[in-house]
């Protein structure tokens, strides 16, 4: 069994980065990134999922989950941009850096961001912090890093008053699977563009499934500078890194 998930079996390897010809201001850089890739990924349908146990830096992450919201569920985003964060720690060395995770969920991607030395604040909506702030406290307490935080953020509101910009300002800004309540998108954007100050990277992973998520990201691209950093065909996870908002 793959040491990344409890819940796959196997994984199949990709060797091709797909470049789409939609006019997006993509800037395509460097070779294709070789990784591999999760196929026929569901979530189990129950109450309450048992604990499922992930491997990253050398460290077991145990992670509860439910399917009571959205956000209390590892989704396939989260385990590509961990995975990549691990393998690519030279091109993204999140040590001492500061980390913003914007609907953190699980927390998986925020507890690896810890492992890999950031200081890391983990955010999402109140319903979800509980179980958040779980998993955060029972990974991270006895190692050796930078204490994470756990807070609330509704995608839209309050940003000024929550984060003034005088006092916050981040590295990296890490989402994953973000874009599936379409109703929220605009805010979602605008949470974005917020964050995402000069100097500041945004890195996305996301499972495309509708036309609205591909009209999405045009209107991410038509903002931000974007690079496709790797693709994962057969799970349609798209990994992006954008920064510097036009």
């Amino acid at each position: 069994m793959c040491p990344h998930t409890g819940f796959v079996k196997y994984f199949l390897p990709f060797n091709k980065l797909h470049i789409y010809p939609w006019n997006f201001n993509f800037s395509l850089t460097g070779s294709p990134v070789t990784l591999k890739i999760l196929q026929n990924w569901v979530p189990r349908v129950s109450h309450y999922f048992d604990k499922e146990h992930y491997t990253y830096v050398g460290h077991q992450i145990v992670i509860q989950e439910s399917i009571e919201h959205f956000g209390a569920v590892v989704w396939p985003g989260a385990l590509a941009l961990s995975q990549y964060l691990e393998s690519n720690q030279e091109q993204f060395n999140l040590k001492d850096k500061k980390v913003l995770e914007i609907g953190a969920g699980t927390g998986l991607l925020s507890i690896v961001a810890c492992i890999l030395g950031a200081h890391v604040t983990a955010t999402d909506l109140p319903e979800v912090l509980e179980n958040l702030s779980y998993n955060i406290s029972r990974n991270t307490q006895n190692l050796n890093m930078h204490k994470p935080e756990v807070r609330k953020l509704v995608w839209g509101e309050g940003l000024n008053e929550d984060f003034p910009m005088s006092t916050y300002h981040y590295d990296f800004i890490l989402a994953t699977d973000v874009v599936y309540h379409h109703g929220a998108l605009d805010p979602l954007l605008a949470t974005m563009v917020y964050f995402c100050k000069p100097g500041t990277v945004l890195l996305w992973a996301n499972k495309f499934r509708f036309s609205t998520d591909y009209e999405f990201l045009e209107k991410v691209c038509s903002v931000f500078n974007t690079t496709i950093l790797a693709e994962f065909p057969e799970s349609n996870v798209k990994l992006l890194k954008q920064w510097d908002a036009q």
